[in-house]
């Protein structure tokens, strides 16, 4: 067995271990920024299939270079209108949406042969200045205007909590989203994604209903 298919069979045992037992085993989001294709390919042989970018670019560059693999490609980062046409069009899954005029943009580019674009609505729980996302008040509005889009798939919510040093702050934010997950879920059918929790705190992530988790450094080692 490689060292790539040992590291994802660890941390594919740590994630069964996190989870509750009520739990469907969560998603592993690949995150790949920064890293080159063959680190994705590598990984790819050993069974994994999503992979998360952050950069439009950089993962289309990529795409192109794995385009022989059945891979589902994820954008995480954050989206500027500019480059919706190309997310719409090249991407599977889009999980940083945050405001109202992306929705429009990204419906209209998305080709009439693909399946309509899953969609994961950007919160920022903990009203960080700095920091990508709705805020929790905007969730209703942002999910209604993407599920009248035949062309988007509402499939849920993603966060990137405040790094808190406190646990009990963490958590916390954990379970504000997985509220605000249960509500979305009530007012919309096929919501069934709560995507938080990342290399250093998905344990906790999972312990408060997160369905997928987005690792990059657990993976591919830390960013140089």
């Amino acid at each position: 067995m490689s060292a790539d298919c040992v590291t994802l069979a660890m941390l594919q045992q740590r994630l069964r271990a996190a989870s509750t037992p009520d739990q469907a085993p969560p998603r592993l989001l690949a995150v790949g920024k920064t890293q080159p294709a063959a680190a994705l390919r590598g990984l790819a042989a050993c069974g994994q299939r999503h992979f998360g970018e952050n950069y439009v670019q950089e993962a289309l560059a990529k795409q192109r270079e794995l385009a022989d693999l059945p891979l589902v490609w994820h954008l995480i980062g954050p989206l500027q209108s500019n480059k919706c046409r190309e997310v719409a069009q090249h991407f599977d899954w889009l999980e940083s949406l945050d405001r109202a005029k992306l929705v429009p943009l990204l419906a209209a580019a998305r080709p009439a042969d693909k399946a309509p674009l899953n969609v994961l609505i950007q919160v920022n729980v903990d009203d960080e200045a700095n920091k990508h996302g709705c805020t929790p008040a905007e969730v209703g509005e942002l999910a209604m205007l993407v599920a009248a889009q035949p062309r988007l798939c509402l499939r849920g919510l993603m966060a990137i909590p405040a790094p808190w040093p406190e646990r009990s702050r963490r958590i916390a934010a954990f379970e504000r989203m997985h509220a605000l997950f249960a509500q979305l879920r009530q007012r919309h059918a096929g919501v069934d994604t709560l995507s938080m929790g990342m290399s250093d705190d998905f344990e906790l992530a999972l312990a408060c209903g997160a369905t997928e988790v987005r690792i990059g450094s657990a993976l591919f080692g830390a960013r140089v």
